[in-house]
């Protein structure tokens, strides 16, 4: 699995090959200028993101268990005294682009910070609210950025399930990062500090 994701995340390109969005995000797409829309959503089975965790991996398993489900290399361990930290997978250049999260010992959230992955439900980094909107409807709850005036978080809860999927914007309203996790450790703003 980890070889098989090493080379995918090593031969994707900033645009992904076309597929058959769901109907929202094809209307959203059409009121997009051509940088936008040449990021299109990504089916659910077209990704590893999910709400209960990422590929393999469900939130609530401890770190061996996590490690041998990855099956590849991952960068990353606990501070002296901390319980919280971050792992990432070995091809990652920049830890701010793909992480994993564990707290007690246990997954808990992953965070990403590029357009190369796509979250549960097609959403994307460079997406702007209108297009988070439109893919995930009524289940968006927005709420004021900690630190940025005018941006946002649009906090989306899971169906059937205790996952948040949660999508940060610049004061412009276009989606800077995202991640998926359980709460509370998925609203953690700072991530581990």
């Amino acid at each position: 699995m980890a070889a098989a994701l090493a080379l995918a995340a090593c031969s994707r390109s900033d645009t992904a090959a076309p597929s058959t969005p769901p109907a929202a995000s094809t209307a959203a797409a059409a009121a997009l200028p051509a940088s936008a829309a040449s990021t299109p959503a990504v089916a659910d089975s077209d990704t590893m993101a999910r709400y209960d965790g990422y590929g393999d991996m469900r939130f609530g398993i401890d770190e061996a268990a996590f490690e041998q489900a990855w099956g590849g290399e991952l960068k990353g361990a606990p501070g002296q005294d901390s319980t919280c930290f971050y792992k990432t997978p070995k091809w990652v250049r920049r830890s701010a682009d793909f992480a994993f999260m564990f707290e007690g010992g246990r997954f808990v959230r992953y965070d990403v910070g590029t357009a190369k992955e796509a979250a549960p439900g097609g959403g994307k980094v460079g997406m702007d609210e209108a297009q988070i909107r439109a893919l995930y409807g009524a289940r968006v709850q927005a709420q004021p950025h900690k630190y940025v005036a005018g941006a946002k978080y649009l906090r989306i809860t899971a169906p059937g399930s205790n996952g948040v999927l949660l999508f940060e914007t610049d004061a412009q309203g276009k989606v800077t990062r995202w991640r998926v996790g359980v709460p509370p450790q998925v609203d953690y703003v700072e991530g581990c500090n």
